[in-house]
């Protein structure tokens, strides 16, 4: 590393913010979506998109999933089979431990991107044999959350800080049929969230 004699300290130049602690090991996107037939029963479907840009095993994308429609198995799809498995030993199996198995299938697939934020947001994972959509809508204001990695939970071993955006309304089909059960809205810390959201600006860090 090249030595420099400029001080870009954010306390005598706050032009940007200051360094947070750790080691980053994550950026990217992890919209998820759950829904489930009422509040608080067993999710009908679960499920994780990543959207990854920077991670010690590359870019690319993974969709985890668990639905009727999967027979209710776990299933992945991606275009980088390796960045799934640091995923499943690292932040996607610390979030849901089900997810972090290695007998759980991989399928390649493809990963395509349309919509906007002021009426719906939509992924397609193409497969050999199947066609993902999903899609949120109806997305509410937008929240600025950060985790870092308090002593009262010891089994987040992650810090993270995130771009929060709800939607009411949220599906997801597999080749044309629909995953039962609905969103539902929430609140967290006394704000209007729900089961499904997009999660941008997703960063993820270890001490």
């Amino acid at each position: 590393m090249i030595a420099s004699k400029i001080d870009m300290s954010s306390k005598t130049k706050p032009v940007l913010p200051p360094i947070m602690q750790g080691k980053l090991i994550l950026n990217g996107e992890n919209p998820f979506i759950r829904l489930s037939h009422a509040p608080g029963e067993p999710l009908t479907c679960d499920a994780s998109l990543w959207t990854i840009t920077y991670s010690p095993e590359g870019a690319g994308h993974a969709l985890f999933i668990k639905s009727e429609l999967t027979h209710s198995a776990w299933r992945i799809y991606t275009d980088n089979p390796q960045m799934v498995r640091w995923l499943q030993a690292t932040v996607q199996g610390m979030l849901n431990p089900d997810t972090a198995s290695h007998g759980i299938a991989i399928t390649e697939a493809q990963f395509l991107q349309q919509g906007d934020l002021q009426s719906n947001w939509i992924h397609k994972v193409l497969a050999e044999s199947d066609e993902i959509t999903l899609t949120w809508s109806r997305l509410i204001d937008p929240l600025l959350m950060a985790h870092d990695q308090p002593a009262q939970l010891p089994e987040r071993k992650y810090g993270v800080c995130v771009v929060m955006i709800p939607a009411l309304e949220a599906a997801l089909t597999i080749n044309g049929q629909k995953a039962s059960g609905k969103v539902w809205p929430c609140t967290y810390d006394g704000r209007p969230f729900s089961t499904a959201s997009l999660a941008f600006s997703e960063s993820w860090r270890e001490r």
